[in-house]
């Protein structure tokens, strides 16, 4: 197949080869370090011997185009690199190799970035007065502070605030930084993140937290504490009235309730729909939230009974439950329950299976538990507690 023009290197494709430097960032990084990258080759695609031969024309306006975007033509291009070749039809004739962009000042300009770099300088320099151990971080990523140049200064002031306050024990939003406010933080946690991460002292930072869902936990900020909502299904024991509560676990675990029975149930419209129970309430569980739970100290004095979903995952957080409450008894989680609604059983999610083992189960439960493991009497069988019929769970729950 005959080459086209189109397939050998234009200015364009020399353009685009600086443009590549400084999309890598590597430009950047060899200005930040004081590396020398120019003189700056680019080799050319060119015609093949054939393909001067055959389409002399096409390869006189080719080496036109690329000496009008040379030095030769322009106050700031490329200078072209030719090598001799010897043709047995057209003679000796020079043909170009490489263009050579002699500056970074050349690149800077025929990609259009000169004001983009100086910026860059002004605040590596700002950065670096504060932070030189931020220097690796820059040469590493030098676009990314650019990406953020409109709040860079403002980035910086979090971090000195944050060096100046480690651990700090308050919620993001008591910060008390010019110009910052808690929305700026929250949508740029990952970046703040990363760098706070080089600029405090190890024991500021708690390495297991990561994300930015534990930035807070990461740095020593107040998170948002985790709530236990509870309904009180005898009228008696309501609080100050109130028989549908949502409170932090630390004020749960303090609570003075006189029920005998906790009732513990995973979906939400089953805890709403519970049935009135003398000396009784109804926790929303939470799935493996469960473990807070098995920490309230009053629970141990109290009947717990657990009710889940007739699968893999409710029986293991079930026998979770038990290593902290053993005398916790479940409720429709059993042959009978699953049998009667087998009209609306469904299948589990692969990913939310649980294939090990449970020791704390019951004979029944344990054997109820291994045939849906095991895949006995269905593949990933599950009943889920809203498809069970309400007459028939309630029934089940006033015998518990």
């Amino acid at each position: 197949m005959m080459a086209t023009r189109g397939a050998w290197s234009g200015p364009a494709d020399i353009i685009a080869g600086v443009q590549r430097l400084w999309d890598s960032g590597a430009l950047l990084a060899a200005r930040l370090d004081g590396v020398a990258l120019f003189p700056h080759e680019v080799r050319l695609r060119q015609p093949s011997v054939a393909a001067m031969g055959e389409q002399f024309d096409l390869v006189r306006e080719w080496i036109s185009a690329l000496r009008t975007g040379s030095r030769l033509e322009r106050e700031h291009g490329y200078e072209l690199v030719w090598r001799d070749i010897n043709h047995r039809q057209l003679g000796r004739n020079s043909i170009p190799v490489a263009a050579v962009i002699d500056s970074e000042a050349s690149a800077l300009r025929m990609i259009g970035k000169s004001a983009a770099a100086r910026r860059f300088d002004e605040l590596a320099a700002v950065t670096l007065d504060t932070f030189p151990v931020l220097r690796p971080w820059l040469a590493n990523q030098p676009l990314r502070m650019l990406d953020h140049e409109e709040a860079w200064e403002r980035i910086l002031a979090v971090l000195r605030w944050f060096v100046a306050h480690p651990r700090p024990s308050i919620y993001l939003r008591q910060l008390d930084i010019q110009a910052v406010d808690t929305k700026f933080i929250e949508v740029r946690k990952g970046l703040i993140a990363e760098l706070l991460d080089q600029v405090l002292p190890a024991e500021a930072i708690v390495a297991g937290a990561v994300g930015a869902r534990q930035f807070e936990a990461r740095f020593g900020l107040l998170g948002k504490p985790a709530q236990i909502r509870f309904r009180m299904l005898d009228e008696r024991h309501h609080i100050g009235g109130l028989s549908d509560l949502m409170v932090p676990v630390p004020q749960f675990a303090a609570m003075r309730v006189g029920v005998d029975r906790v009732f513990i149930t995973e979906n939400e419209v089953n805890a709403l729909a519970f049935p009135d129970m003398d000396s009784s309430m109804v926790v929303f569980g939470g799935g493996y939230g469960i473990e807070r739970l098995a920490q309230i100290e009053w629970l141990r004095g109290r009947q717990v009974v657990y009710w889940g979903d007739i699968d893999t995952h409710g029986f293991a957080i079930l026998d979770r439950l038990r290593a902290s409450l053993p005398d916790v008894r479940s409720v429709l989680m059993d042959d009978g329950t699953l049998e009667a609604h087998r009209h609306v059983w469904g299948q589990e999610d692969v990913d939310k299976r649980y294939l090990g083992d449970l020791q704390r189960l019951t004979g029944g439960e344990r054997q109820l538990f291994l045939q849906l493991r095991d895949n006995l009497v269905g593949e990933r069988l599950r009943l889920e507690q809203e498809r069970i019929g309400y007459a028939w769970a309630v029934e089940a729950i006033r015998r518990s």
